[in-house]
């Protein structure tokens, strides 16, 4: 499995927004959508604001790969699953760096109501 270097993850996980495509069955890629990024340890998450129902969500989750723009870094992606026990640490990840934001709009991306529509990043081999 391929792992992110250091600087993709200071690059990336420092990034305000990230564009975010998924492919098409035929390997195309999608119109890119713009979403918060959050680095939690080594790994970079994504969140889904709205709920499972959200159509760049819904895409990505069938598709399982894509590709990622974001601070000076492109990258083909898989999507995965996090692992049961970081939830917490992307939820802090979150607050520090949107807080600044409101809790309205970071509500929609923290507590157990998200855990469903996070998806872990894995650079592609």
């Amino acid at each position: 499995m391929t792992t992110w270097t250091t600087d993709e993850l200071t690059r990336i996980g420092g990034a305000t927004e990230l564009k975010i495509a998924s492919r098409r069955t035929d390997g195309s890629l999608r119109p890119y959508v713009t979403i918060w990024i959050v680095r939690a340890g080594d790994d970079l998450y994504v969140r889904s604001a709205y709920g499972p129902g959200n159509p760049w969500f819904v895409r990505a989750r069938r598709s399982g790969s894509g590709r990622i723009r974001a601070g000076g870094v492109e990258r083909d992606v898989t999507f995965a699953e996090p692992a049961a026990d970081a939830h917490a640490a992307i939820d802090a990840a979150y607050h520090a760096k949107y807080d600044r934001y409101g809790a309205n709009i970071v509500g929609t991306v923290v507590g157990p109501q998200v855990v469903a529509t996070t998806i872990r990043l894995v650079p592609a081999d």
